[in-house]
């Protein structure tokens, strides 16, 4: 092993360099981030959305790098188109990272409710709400697209009983929802408006 890589030229040598090192790195990374044991870093990538220059990205980089300027060698190509190719390569990769690791972030904001959404929505009371937050009780209002039951209480005065249209007025810091009576919004199309115009006109 040594004996061959002593008798490599001084370019083969440094691609050799890279492509082995970035491997060795990139699959440790990459093991890493996707069991948990850096949590902190992968969750610093997926919360800044699409982040073009990153570690991760970086190591794709030079691990791409390596092993297409390896190819490229072995096929006989001239050291520009060698390291060319390889740069594009590269920096394909860092591309693909980048988009990979948006779209986790997109898959896990989709999941994840952020109960700052629900306010201002309209719901209705599922389990009776006790007056002056004296009991907590559950509403059942749409949040984030889809249909949800949470927690809440309220500063009425009097208590929230099932079937009491709300509003959510607040949200505390650990996600339960301040709600407050209100009415439910009535929405009345055009074409009913003028269907009732019609009978009025034929009466």
């Amino acid at each position: 092993m040594g004996e061959w890589f002593a008798s490599l030229e001084f370019l083969p040598k440094i691609y050799w360099i890279i492509a082995i090192t970035g491997s060795l790195i990139f699959c440790v990374v990459m093991l890493m981030a996707f069991i948990g044991g850096d949590t902190d870093d992968f969750d610093a990538d997926v919360e800044a959305g699409f982040q073009f220059i990153s570690f991760k990205n970086l190591i794709g980089f030079f691990t791409i790098f390596g092993w297409t300027g390896i190819a490229c060698i072995d096929a006989g190509l001239s050291t520009p188109i060698i390291l060319i190719t390889s740069v594009i390569s590269g920096l394909l990769m860092m591309v693909i990272m980048a988009a990979l690791f948006y779209f986790i972030s997109k898959l896990s904001d989709s999941g994840t409710l952020n109960y700052k959404n629900a306010l201002d929505a309209i719901g209705e009371v599922y389990l009776t709400i006790g007056a002056d937050r004296s009991r907590m009780g559950k509403v059942t209002l749409r949040v984030q697209g889809a249909m949800r039951e949470l927690d809440a209480l309220t500063d009425s005065l009097t208590p929230l009983k099932t079937g009491t249209i709300i509003k959510v007025v607040d949200v505390t810091s650990n996600g339960i929802l301040i709600v407050d009576q209100t009415r439910q919004p009535i929405e009345i199309s055009t074409k009913a408006i003028e269907t009732e115009k019609n009978n009025l006109l034929n009466n």
